[in-house]
């Protein structure tokens, strides 16, 4: 699947739905979603993301989706009988993260504590540690498990996926997404290779 870049634009301001299982053990938090996933409705669905590699080096789900093109009901499946659940900090997609201002991601941070004092998850990882910095009013936060709770939930703040973050690799990633994973009590499967 393929976009133009006038198919992607018409995706700007749109919303991407969250995957939430009924009793969720962890939820991943995203920044917002990129105009890639709006337009397939899947959560870090841009070719170049990181995340599902990521989660699948870490042996967090057993392999890597064909999430580019969107995710089958099987790969959400997946997820939601693993109890693992994605949002976003922000519901607006933007073609870049930075084009959130600190009220957006505030707000964001309020409304984000109101759906996981809801969903009653025991794991959160905020996915990017410069936006949980803005938005929750952390300037000094380092990634890794935080010293508060989120709506009763244990939070972590673990790297960005993104192809824009070109420093942390798929073997970085895989081993911050393996700490809230081993947290939420999410059995590992042998590394996807």
């Amino acid at each position: 699947m393929g976009f133009t870049r006038a198919e992607l634009e018409s995706f700007r301001g749109a919303s991407v739905e969250d995957l939430m299982p009924e009793q969720p053990r962890l939820v991943f938090v995203g920044i917002n979603p990129g105009l890639w996933t709006a337009a397939t409705g899947t959560h870090f669905a841009h070719p170049g993301n990181r995340f599902y590699p990521a989660l699948a080096a870490a042996g967090v789900i057993p392999r890597v989706p064909d999430f580019a093109n969107g995710l089958t009901d099987d790969d959400r499946r997946m997820f939601l009988d693993a109890g693992i659940g994605i949002s976003n900090l922000v519901h607006r997609a933007t073609a870049r993260a930075d084009e959130l201002d600190r009220a957006e991601l505030r707000e964001g941070a309020v409304r984000l504590a109101h759906d996981v004092a809801r969903w009653h998850p025991l794991v959160v990882a905020v996915v990017g540690l410069t936006a949980y910095r803005q938005g929750f009013d952390r300037p000094k936060a380092r990634a890794g498990l935080q010293g508060e709770r989120l709506g009763g939930a244990e939070l972590w703040v673990v790297p960005n996926p993104s192809g824009l973050n070109a420093h942390a690799t798929v073997a970085d990633l895989a081993r911050a997404y393996a700490e809230p994973a081993r947290a939420a009590g999410i059995p590992l499967h042998a590394a996807a290779g």
